[in-house]
């Protein structure tokens, strides 16, 4: 586990508790949601796409089943959803608790003509009935989440036995060059570029914050494997500033 990181849950400043913690997290998505996806491939240099388009080569073999069902969780503003639904003969759901990032995500849905259904939830209270899921993603929300081991019990919960579950997520790179690279960036850079697109330094000082209190992979891997999970497996992405973490509900 990285130095200082909380395997509980994220920590905003001034967050007592998981309730403050969800609400502090909920408010800043929703004053960001209107420049979200500039802010994003602007200061990625637009790899976040080939990370989600990475992500869905790995779960294509349960995609391309006609009869699979599909969630993605903390959708923001549907873009993992967009990718899945390229790959798929079905719709895919989506869901996040930031109301102002599912109307960004419904104009792209219909702009495109997409099959797919969004609907708003707390991804650590699904409305979905036990074992319902074949398959379950999240892009770049589950370090947001007030209680990671909640998280990964209710994804547990709603994938049938044998589904799959997918954490694309920031890590920690393990090569210590990278690692100081990548730090410098985001904590000198990225704030300032961040918030000068969408008017919130806040929401992009508490993007690195978050990473670097974050699980590493191999804690992360091993909680998925506490909460469930068999066969979990991580891969590293762009030198280790992502990691996609892949686990099948175990019988």
């Amino acid at each position: 586990m990285t130095a200082g990181a909380d395997p509980r849950g994220t920590t905003p400043e001034g967050a007592r508790t998981e309730q403050e913690a969800a609400r502090w997290v909920r408010g800043m998505f929703g004053r960001v949601a209107h420049r979200y996806d500039l802010a994003n491939h602007l200061l990625s240099c637009n790899i976040d796409r080939w990370w989600r388009a990475h992500t869905v080569r790995r779960v294509r073999h349960v995609l391309e089943r006609p009869e699979a069902r599909v969630l993605d969780i903390c959708c923001g503003t549907g873009d993992l959803v967009l990718a899945l639904g390229n790959a798929a003969p079905g719709a895919i759901l989506g869901s996040d608790f930031c109301h102002p990032m599912l109307i960004e995500a419904g104009g792209k849905i219909a702009g495109r003509r997409a099959r797919a259904m969004l609907f708003e939830s707390d991804a650590l209270q699904l409305p979905l009935g036990d074992g319902s899921l074949d398959l379950l993603t999240v892009a770049f929300g589950f370090r947001n989440l007030a209680n990671y081991q909640a998280g990964l019990a209710e994804m547990r919960r709603v994938l049938k036995p044998g589904g799959v579950a997918a954490i694309l997520e920031f890590s920690q790179p393990p090569n210590r060059a990278v690692r100081a690279v990548y730090n410098w960036y985001s904590r000198r850079i990225l704030p300032s570029i961040g918030g000068a697109l969408t008017g919130n330094r806040d929401a992009y000082t508490y993007l690195p914050e978050s990473v670097r209190k974050f699980p590493n992979a191999p804690a992360l891997a091993e909680s998925m494997g506490a909460a469930g999970f068999a066969g979990v497996r991580y891969e590293y992405l762009t030198g280790g500033i992502v990691a996609l973490h892949l686990g099948v509900a175990a019988d």
